[in-house]
């Protein structure tokens, strides 16, 4: 498994810290308002990277967290008049929900800025002793970032080229620093905010220090591979790593992975142009798995171009994947025979060459767009061989394969109610065709087969009806 990691710019062989086991922590959303479906790329892509690590048999310790104490946050609670902490606790739930709806599976563990301040005020307190920080007289209390010599490793900026002249990528302060790349650790309220107390002054954390203590804290002093938008690498990424790596004295995160933005029609996604989409927008107008589909339809590292045209392409694109496990599935219960022959073996072989093509693609840094590839691959090797006189073990594999796959991409391409739906008209097929045998030992059989699962049979003038009990 190679991964691009921002860090050498370059694909790398993965190898875990630990021998079969990875620590990973992506950098979640800031809870104010509904995730919009730029938050959603890297929620859906990374939960697809967790998936395929766990198929190839990792364990994996994945954290995410919700930045819960913000100047969003309180400007936003300020607006309502009600505590910082309802507005962050309400978005939270509905993160949460959109995350479900997307089959967004939840972190190993989801941490809350507000809830591990105790240990970010060790890692200040750390950070002054050995020199890396200062405490301003306001209370502020800033990382010197010269005394962190490998800063700007990540972002593959000098320094001195920070200082010099690109004023935009600095990070804003006030007189009070001792340089103007120093960056706040702690920063002091103001009338009306939540606050904590510290040594330093009432007061709260700055954004970069609750990641890096919260990977700490539940991946630990190391950790495999460290993820987020491209945005997010300088300067938040970069801060982290001198915040953690002078805190430490080791290395923070050994795989720095980043996805590319998302814009819409060929724009850059913005409440000023009016092309501003949450997640709940989109979830109106499609079913939540096509625009996970249409996330993964593109490599990570790639922009992706959201559009109505592109939303139905990907429509179309699942379609056409669940219609071929819906077709397999309803071949699989009306199957003459139940093992496979010569040819069908071959069949299977090729079947399983798709697998190993699309094992083949996220092997390399998570290709899903190859990826997806392969699954229409394999589904058009199903509609050709998986027929209705396939035999039942045949057409059982192919089913595997495509449910399997589509698993990892986070897609359910055949729902468990649709699965037992296809099973019940097989076995009243069956019991039909066992009246006209006149079988009626078989008939009465599978009547009461399907009794036991719950399933009533009312033969009328017109067919078979059933219903649940």
């Amino acid at each position: 498994m190679k991964i691009y990691n921002t860090l050498t710019k370059r694909k790398d062989e993965f190898v875990p810290i630990e021998e079969g086991k990875v620590r990973m922590y992506v950098c979640g959303p800031t809870v104010y308002n509904l995730i919009h479906i730029g938050n959603a790329r890297p929620m859906i892509f990374f939960d697809t990277v967790r998936r395929y690590m766990e198929y190839t048999g990792l364990e994996v310790n994945y954290v995410s967290n919700f930045t819960d104490i913000d100047d969003k946050i309180i400007k936003a609670a300020i607006e309502e008049g009600v505590p910082a902490s309802e507005i962050s606790e309400r978005y939270i739930d509905e993160c949460k929900t959109d995350m479900k709806s997307l089959h967004i599976r939840p972190a190993t563990t989801h941490p809350k800025a507000t809830e591990e301040i105790p240990e970010m005020l060790d890692m200040c307190k750390t950070l002054i002793e050995k020199g890396h920080a200062y405490a301003a007289e306001d209370g502020t209390v800033y990382f010197r970032v010269r005394s962190f010599k490998d800063y700007g490793k990540l972002s593959h900026k000098n320094i001195d080229d920070l200082q010099g002249g690109n004023r935009s990528l600095l990070v804003s302060g006030e007189d009070q620093k001792e340089d103007p790349l120093d960056f706040v650790l702690w920063k002091p309220k103001k009338e009306g905010e939540p606050y904590w107390e510290s040594p330093w002054c009432q007061g709260r954390p700055g954004w970069h220090l609750e990641c890096s203590v919260m990977s700490k804290k539940y991946l630990g002093t190391q950790i495999d591979i460290h993820g987020g938008g491209e945005d997010l690498i300088f300067p938040h990424h970069e801060n982290e790593i001198a915040q953690s790596e002078a805190t430490s004295g080791t290395s923070f995160a050994n795989y720095w992975m980043h996805n590319a933005f998302l814009n819409i029609d060929n724009h850059k996604m913005s409440k000023s142009l009016g092309n501003f989409f949450t997640v709940r927008d989109i979830l109106a107008k499609y079913d939540p798995q096509v625009l996970r589909f249409f996330m993964l339809s593109a490599h990570y590292r790639s922009p992706l171009n959201f559009s109505a045209e592109l939303m139905e392409a990907a429509a179309n694109g699942l379609e056409r994947i669940m219609t071929a496990a819906a077709n397999l599935n309803y071949n699989l219960g009306v199957a003459g025979k139940a093992e496979m022959d010569d040819a069908e073996k071959e069949q299977l072989a090729t079947a399983n060459s798709y697998k190993q093509k699309f094992e083949e693609a996220m092997d390399d840094d998570f290709n899903t767009a190859d990826a997806i590839s392969a699954i229409f691959e394999l589904v058009k090797h199903a509609n050709m061989t998986g027929t209705a006189d396939a035999s039942a073990e045949y057409l059982r594999s192919l089913l595997d394969e495509i449910v399997m796959l589509s698993d990892i991409m986070g897609l359910v391409v055949l729902k468990e109610e649709e699965l037992l739906d296809e099973e019940v008209e097989a076995l009243i097929a069956e019991r039909t065709q066992a009246r006209k045998d006149k079988n009626f030992a078989r008939a009465d059989e599978i009547r009461d087969e399907l009794l036991n699962k719950g399933i009533v049979l009312e033969d009328t003038r017109e067919g078979v009806k059933w219903k649940r009990a």
